[in-house]
């Protein structure tokens, strides 16, 4: 009977054989005559299919992430989310915490990558010609890396072992390849197509086996990568919680009609980024030149941006119920069925009333809990509950009811009156038959947030008060 392989013989093995697999392309350019340019859509193509794959792989990490530092990601509120959800009978669970890692990629490339390509393929005078050949070709990339995913990444439980910011770091070092070839190639033109093969094939050669390989070339080859990128800690411990003991003895939910109106305030927060800065403006161009197709896409765009914002700020405070545990106080997410945060209720924890504008309109109420050892922020939010007072009774909290600033008609009075002033410049511009509408909408893209600014402040004022 032969004796089979050792584990680090077959790893040798598969490291050769990632080798020759990304040096193939290389040696059909130089003996064979394959179009350069097709190769580097089929390259495209890859880098891209490595993205989505990168962003399906992160969405079903276990392990938690660390924050990344100087940073916003697209909905954040998610990442302080614990818990999961099945797709699938057998199949582990997508956990919300990662949603942002995904997204942030997603963006990278949108505004990074897609518009430099296109323009890149748009500057070269020489159509690519999708061939039987190209196709294949391109259809077996995608297969290989999505039979990597299942049978490797989902049938061998390799979610287990990573966290959303490490499978992210390979499709990243990617983009940032992609961006150089492109601009030299931009820069070169034809003459550049080898050397931007062979700059390509070496560093995506690297990368693959400083990912999957374990022996020494691939642990000198890590090495080298490490140095070049970022050597912070990209995972933690799982950020899972486990409930206290006792069994419930009281519990309040949230009120859902306080929550969406709550999830407003966070709509501002989805157009603060590049994304959402480029629709407006693009919004208000097209409103400008009078272009329905565009007025109607940019209008879609900025609906999905407010219906993803309010569904993300409804998953992260509509589906909790508050409840008490012996000494404990749990936020429980009765969606995903995992706790959130827990807290012993005699402690060093502080509660407080937060004046929050919907609890002012809605009648409802908020509390603000610091001190939290088992919250990443530190700080977590109770509520909104229909009945503040009636929370606070049956969950037998210590809450001072006296925090609330009371109602104070001269606050709204002046706040109203002085939004009124700040309000005439721009409706004015709008209306005056002195300037076009193209020239009052371009005024109002510049100057516009010098408006809001204040605007808003006074706005938050006056129903602060209410």
């Amino acid at each position: 009977m032969h004796a089979l392989p050792s584990t680090s013989s077959l790893r040798s093995l598969a490291s050769l054989i990632l080798i020759g697999a990304n040096l193939v392309p290389l040696i059909g350019v130089v003996a064979w005559g394959w179009d350069l340019w097709a190769l580097l859509v089929i390259y495209w193509i890859e880098a891209f299919s490595t993205v989505l794959l990168g962003v399906a792989k992160a969405l079903f990490a276990e392990r938690g992430s660390p924050d990344v530092v100087g940073q916003i990601e697209p909905l954040h509120e998610l990442r302080e989310k614990r818990g999961g959800w099945c797709p699938r009978p057998g199949w582990p669970p997508i956990y919300l915490r990662n949603i942002p890692f995904g997204l942030s990629m997603l963006g990278t490339w949108t505004l990074s990558i897609v518009p430099p390509s296109a323009l890149y393929w748009l500057s070269v005078d020489r159509p690519t010609t999708l061939s039987i050949n190209l196709l294949l070709g391109i259809g077996a990339l995608v297969f290989a890396h999505g039979a990597e995913f299942m049978v490797e990444y989902l049938g061998q439980r390799e979610y287990t072992d990573v966290s959303a910011r490490e499978l992210l770091r390979t499709p990243t070092q990617l983009t940032l390849i992609v961006m150089l070839l492109v601009m030299l190639g931009a820069a070169g033109g034809q003459e550049m197509g080898f050397v931007l093969l062979v700059g390509f094939i070496g560093a995506k050669t690297a990368i693959a086996i400083s990912e999957v390989s374990t022996d020494r070339l691939g642990a000198v080859i890590r090495r080298l990568v490490e140095r070049l990128g970022d050597d912070a800690d990209l995972s933690r411990p799982q950020p899972e919680l486990d409930l206290p003991d006792e069994t419930v003895q009281a519990r309040v939910t949230v009120s859902p009609k306080s929550v969406l109106l709550g999830s407003l305030s966070a709509v501002g927060f989805g157009f603060a980024n590049h994304v959402g800065i480029l629709v407006i403006f693009g919004f208000i161009a097209a409103v400008g030149a009078e272009n329905i197709v565009w007025i109607a896409v940019g209008l879609g765009v900025i609906l999905l941006i407010v219906a993803v914002r309010v569904l993300s700020y409804y998953l992260r405070y509509g589906t909790i119920e508050y409840q008490r545990r012996g000494d404990t106080l749990v936020a429980y997410d009765t969606l995903l069925e995992a706790p959130q945060w827990v807290v012993p209720i005699q402690s060093r924890s502080r509660f407080s009333i937060r004046n929050a504008i919907p609890d002012r309109i809605f009648r409802t109420g908020t509390l603000t809990i610091s001190g939290v050892d088992t919250a990443p922020s530190d700080e977590v939010q109770f509520g909104p509950v229909t009945d503040l007072d009636e929370a606070i009774e049956t969950l037998d909290l210590p809450v001072r009811r006296e925090e609330r600033p009371a109602r104070d008609p001269a606050v709204i009075v002046a706040s109203v009156g002085l939004i009124l002033c700040f309000a005439a410049v721009p409706l004015g511009l709008l209306v005056t038959p002195q300037i076009s509408q193209t020239e009052a909408f371009g005024i109002l893209g510049a100057f516009g947030s010098f408006f809001l600014i204040p605007i808003g402040a006074l706005l938050w004022a006056a129903l602060s008060r209410i």
